[in-house]
């Protein structure tokens, strides 16, 4: 089965449009007709150098599309089946799986560092059968995607395919840091350092978790401003910030700081900045061989630093409460979208996302 890809033969150098080569599909594995699929700055670390990956490779990890080959195992998901990507799968059966940790699973990180597919295979080849990577184990800038049945989530019709890819990476990693992994109660009080794609997720996310302040923290002041429109109670440039969080809660910080920036010269604002006894959520990406210090006597009064990469993500829990959040008129992924595109203009969109003109660009199909 041939079929258009986008492919990154190395770093620096654009994207070209390719007709790829299909070959096999594992008997517990799903073959994809992908319908939208979001640009996602990992994706562009990787085409810029500063994030090493297997190449070539087909990139993109927040896709939806429509199920129209199953393995001979496959039990989870039907030919028709409207779903979304999970690029977390996990085998239920090793260590980290047993300790409820199935973002950890062995498998995962076993195959997924080398541009495998979940079960470990290679099934994309380019015109002269030159075997490609694939990437997060799913490979969605590409009219078809191969992935695990699990890492396929069922999602009904009332959400449109551009909507639905979201929920894959920036919209789970947002809501999850608020549901999962800070777990925000009502009455908290919630910074978010970042307002881009990731933090205005937090931001909605805090929201509708009740927080009685949700204060967003940006540079830029359009980011601010829509920051405001998500839910918002107080906007500040990292300069204002801390002495604002300060007034803002009787001189003691906010319970939970979600950092969303990837900044590294802004985490002791952020870890200064949360109250004794309170919670810093690193969301942002950072170069992976940079190092980050924190003054030791602010490390004091119980304070928790947490890192997560995908918001302790369980996407066959979380991504249907997100389209229920949605259908419910309560979540506006529409608003996150601010650049529509065909495969062909997919070096367009990651021009727009280095200089950093969207929220959030998605090719269509």
């Amino acid at each position: 089965m041939d079929f258009k890809a986008a492919v990154l033969h190395q770093p620096g150098e654009e994207i070209s449009i390719e007709s790829v080569q299909l070959k096999g599909l594992g008997a517990t594995e799903v073959l994809i007709q992908v319908k939208a699929s979001g640009l996602c700055h990992t994706d562009l670390e990787i085409i810029d150098g500063e994030l090493n990956w297997p190449l070539p490779v087909v990139l993109g990890h927040e896709g939806s599309g429509e199920v129209v080959e199953v393995g001979s195992e496959v039990r989870l998901v039907s030919v028709g089946d409207r779903v979304v990507c999970s690029w977390t799968p996990a085998c239920g059966g090793c260590f980290f799986c047993a300790q409820d940790q199935p973002i950890l699973c062995q498998q995962l990180t076993l195959n997924n560092p080398k541009g495998y597919t979940f079960s470990g295979a290679r099934r994309l080849h380019l015109s002269d059968g030159k075997p490609l990577h694939h990437f997060s184990v799913i490979s969605s800038h590409a009219e078809f995607c191969v992935i695990e049945e699990k890492a396929a989530v069922r999602i009904p019709d009332c959400i449109p395919w551009a909507e639905a890819c979201l929920l894959g990476c920036g919209v789970m990693t947002g809501y999850g840091a608020i549901r999962n992994v800070a777990v925000v109660r009502s009455g908290d009080s919630v910074g978010v350092f970042g307002c881009g794609a990731v933090g205005l997720n937090v931001v909605k996310s805090a929201q509708l978790a009740g927080a009685s302040q949700v204060i967003g923290i940006d540079p830029t002041l359009s980011r601010r401003q829509r920051a405001l429109s998500f839910g918002a109670t107080h906007v500040f440039t990292p300069e204002e910030a801390l002495n604002a969080i300060r007034e803002l809660t009787d001189g003691r910080g906010v319970d939970h700081l979600i950092e969303a920036a990837g900044v590294r010269n802004t985490l002791q604002t952020a870890w200064n900045a949360v109250r004794t006894g309170g919670n810093l959520v690193v969301l942002g990406e950072m170069p992976v061989d940079g190092h980050v210090s924190l003054r030791w006597g602010s490390m004091m009064g119980e304070k928790r630093f947490i890192r997560s990469s995908y918001g302790g993500a369980r996407p066959h829990r979380d991504f249907p409460e997100l389209v229920e959040l949605y259908r419910s008129g309560n979540y506006p992924l529409g608003e996150l979208i601010e650049q529509r595109i065909s495969l062909t203009q997919i070096n367009e969109g990651f021009a727009k996302m280095r200089r950093g003109e969207n929220i959030r660009t998605v090719i269509e199909f």
